[in-house]
C-alpha cells in the first residue's frame, strides 16, 4: 500500500481509531514509532515518516513507543482486537445495553469472557464498565430532566437506574443536586413527544443528505418534506417491541439536528439518538475530509455519507438495487414493505415499519421473487437475514470489518458494489469504494485507467466521501 504522507498526518491529527493499524509513524526527533492514535502530543509534520507496517518502521531504525504499544495495533494478533472490542462494548453501553443486560451478557455479545472484557475496557477507557455506564446514565438523566417533562420515576428507569432512590442518591453524589431541585425553574407542559438536539461539526450539507435520502425513500416507511426527514422505526427493549416514528430537522443556528419522537420511546431514547447520529454521520470531520478531497468537495462542503438506522435494511436495499435503476429498486422495496412490514400509526403519511431480519428469514424465496426480485438476489436476502437474526453476523459500525465483508462476499448473489455499499452505510467504513461501479470512470472523463487508479488511491482514507460526491456529479441529484 502506497502511503500519502499528508493524508497520514491529517489522520494522525484526528486520532480516529477507525484508522488504527493502517500505518505507523516514525518520529525522527525521538527515534520512536507510534500508532496514529498515540495519545502523546502530535509531532511536527517535518519529523514524521510513515510506514505500512511495524517491521518497515523497525527496519528504518525506529523503536516502538512504550505508550501506545504498536504491537497492540489492530491486525497483528488476537490481542490486537482489544481496542475494537472495547469500542464495540462502549457503543452498546451508549445505546443502553447494560440497562437491561449484565456485563456477562455484554461480553457474550462482543464475543469474549466478561473477565477479558473488563480488562480491555479499563485499559482502553481508564474506567470500569460500570463506571462508564453510570456516567452515561447520569448524562442521559440530566438531559431528560432538562429537555422533557417526564416524571422522575420514568426518567430514572429510562436512564437505566433500577430504582428512583438509587437514581436520586447517585445524582446527588455526582452533581451535588437532587433531581427535583435540578429541574426547578424548568416549567413546560407534558407533551406527547420529545425533542433532542444532536450537535455536529460545521459545515453540514443538509440539503445534500436530504436529497440522497429522498431519492431512495421507501413509501409509507420514510417521508421527506419541508426540509424534514421522518420514518417509522421499531426497537426492542426487554423483549418488548416498541414501534413508532422519528422526525429529524436541521437547526443551523444551533449547529444541530433536532430529533423528535413519541414519549413512548423514553425507554429506548439512547438507542434512538445513537442511530440518528449514525444515519446522519454526525461524527464526521468535514474540515479534514473536504480539505483532503480538494476540488471534488469544493462545490458541496460538509457533505456526509448517509449511514443507517438499521444496518440490515441497508443490506436489503443494496442487494435489491444491484443492476437496477433507482426508481425500480424503490418500487420493489416499497412493495416489500407494504406486503411484509408491520403496520403502525404515525404522522407524515407513514404507516409501515420495514420488516426486520427475522421476518425476512422466515420468508420462502418464492415470496420475494413474487415481489419482483431475481431468484439469486432473493436467496441472498434470505441468507443475510438468517445470518443477522441468528447473531452470526452484525451489520452495525461496531462489527468486525474484514470478517463481515468476507461473510457478505461468500454469499452468492451479492456483488462487490453491494458489499461496498453495505460497508459504507451499515458499517460506517469511511474508505469503502465500489471498485466495479462504472460511474467514477465516466465522471473523470478522459483520465486513463492508471491516472484514475492513482486518483482513487489519493482519496484514501475518505473514499466513501469521494463516492458520494461522484454520484452527485454524475446523476445531478444527490
Amino acid at each position: 500500500m502506497r502511503l500519502d504522507p499528508d493524508t497520514c498526518y491529517q489522520t494522525m491529527l484526528s486520532r480516529d481509531r477507525r484508522f488504527d493499524g493502517w500505518f505507523f509513524v516514525g518520529v525522527s526527533s525521538t527515534g520512536i514509532y507510534c500508532r496514529p492514535v498515540c495519545p502523546v502530543r502530535t509531532p511536527m509534520r517535518q519529523n514524521c515518516h510513515f510506514f505500512a507496517n511495524a517491521a518497515a518502521a523497525e527496519k528504518a531504525g525506529f523503536r516502538p513507543c512504550l505508550r501506545c504499544r504498536p504491537e497492540l495495533a489492530p491486525g497483528n494478533g488476537l490481542l490486537d482486537m482489544s481496542s475494537r472490542l472495547a469500542q464495540a462494548a462502549a457503543a452498546l453501553i451508549d445505546e443502553g445495553f447494560l440497562n437491561t443486560g449484565s456485563v456477562a451478557d455484554l461480553a457474550a455479545r462482543v464475543g469474549v469472557t466478561d473477565r477479558h472484557l473488563r480488562r480491555i475496557f479499563e485499559a482502553e477507557f481508564g474506567v470500569s464498565l460500570i463506571e462508564f455506564a453510570q456516567t452515561q446514565r447520569l448524562l442521559m438523566a440530566k438531559r431528560l430532566l432538562t429537555d422533557t417533562r417526564l416524571p422522575i420515576g420514568t426518567i430514572a428507569l429510562a436512564s437505566g437506574f433500577g430504582s428512583v432512590r438509587r437514581f436520586n442518591d447517585l445524582f446527588l453524589k455526582r452533581y451535588g443536586l437532587n433531581p427535583l431541585r435540578f429541574r426547578k425553574g424548568i416549567d413546560a407542559p407534558m407533551a406527547e413527544s420529545m425533542t433532542f438536539a444532536l450537535g455536529y461539526r460545521p459545515p453540514f450539507c443538509w440539503s445534500g443528505i436530504l436529497s440522497f435520502l429522498a431519492h431512495r425513500h421507501i413509501n409509507a416507511v420514510e417521508h421527506i418534506g419541508d426540509g424534514t426527514y421522518s420514518r417509522t422505526v421499531a426497537l426492542k427493549q426487554g423483549g418488548r417491541d416498541i414501534r413508532g416514528w422519528i422526525s429529524v430537522r436541521h437547526s443551523p443556528r444551533r449547529y444541530a439536528l433536532e430529533v423528535t419522537f413519541p414519549v413512548a420511546f423514553a425507554p429506548v431514547v439512547g438507542q434512538v439518538l445513537a442511530r440518528v447520529r449514525r444515519l446522519f454521520d454526525l461524527a464526521a470531520r468535514p474540515d479534514m475530509i473536504d480539505a483532503h478531497l480538494g476540488d471534488l468537495a469544493a462545490a458541496s462542503p460538509g457533505k456526509r455519507v448517509p449511514g443507517s438506522f438499521d444496518g440490515f435494511e441497508i443490506a436489503v436495499r443494496a442487494i435489491v438495487g444491484q443492476q437496477r435503476p433507482l426508481s425500480d429498486a424503490r418500487a420493489i422495496l416499497s412493495h416489500i414493505a407494504e406486503r411484509f412490514g408491520t403496520k403502525t400509526t404515525a404522522p407524515f403519511d407513514l404507516s409501515t415499519v420495514f420488516p426486520c431480519a427475522s421476518a425476512f428469514a422466515r420468508l420462502p424465496v418464492s415470496a420475494l421473487e413474487d415481489s419482483g426480485i431475481a431468484r439469486l438476489h432473493a436467496k441472498a436476502i434470505v441468507t443475510v437475514a438468517k445470518e443477522v437474526s441468528s447473531g452470526s453476523m452484525d451489520l452495525q459500525p461496531a462489527a468486525p470489518l474484514e470478517t463481515t465483508l468476507a461473510t457478505l462476499r461468500s454469499i452468492e448473489g451479492i456483488g462487490e458494489c453491494a458489499v461496498q455499499y453495505i460497508a459504507m452505510r451499515s458499517l460506517a467504513w469511511p474508505n469503502a469504494f465500489p471498485e466495479d461501479d462504472p460511474v467514477p470512470r465516466k465522471v473523470r472523463g478522459g483520465a486513463s485507467p492508471l491516472e484514475l487508479d492513482r486518483l482513487i488511491e489519493q482519496w484514501q482514507p475518505w473514499r466513501a466521501y469521494a463516492t458520494i460526491r461522484i454520484w452527485e456529479r454524475f446523476y445531478g441529484q444527490f
